[in-house]
């Protein structure tokens, strides 16, 4: 993307008042919800220009670059900005799993019979995901 249509899709976001705006990530082909996480103007410029989705990090108040740590990165297949222009869609190609639980998406527990229950089990162990560091 040039700078100028860049600037034009950052000018449509309504950044709130600490700068972000959510983003869920979407698989591209599958239609399957896999998180919602924090960009701000850096990460969506950042996401356009390379391809790779890259979020804000409210904990580490910097930029987090999806798969840095874990190795289970985000392609963005493309980008969509809601009618209010304060709530991204990222569809994307998800390496691996999106979830730092280890599982495919971040939306593994259901209300069922008025209980909150596990749906899906972990694919990776978190452990061996992160090398013992932790979260991304």
């Amino acid at each position: 993307m040039t700078e100028t249509a860049t600037e034009a899709v950052l000018a449509a976001i309504a950044f709130n008042a600490d700068g972000l705006v959510p983003a869920i990530a979407q698989q591209h082909d599958s239609g399957e919800v896999l998180m919602m996480a924090w960009m701000n103007r850096d990460a969506v410029a950042e996401t356009l220009a390379t391809g790779r989705v890259c979020y804000f990090s409210r904990s580490r108040n910097r930029l987090w670059r999806k798969g840095e740590s874990s190795g289970q990165v985000q392609h963005l297949h493309e980008l969509r900005v809601d009618c209010d222009g304060d709530t991204l869609l990222l569809l994307v190609r998800q390496d691996g799993v999106a979830c730092h639980t280890g599982r495919r998406n971040c939306f593994f527990r259901a209300v069922r019979d008025g209980e909150l229950v596990e749906i899906a089990a972990p694919l990776i162990d978190p452990e061996a995901m992160y090398g013992g560091h932790g979260h991304q």
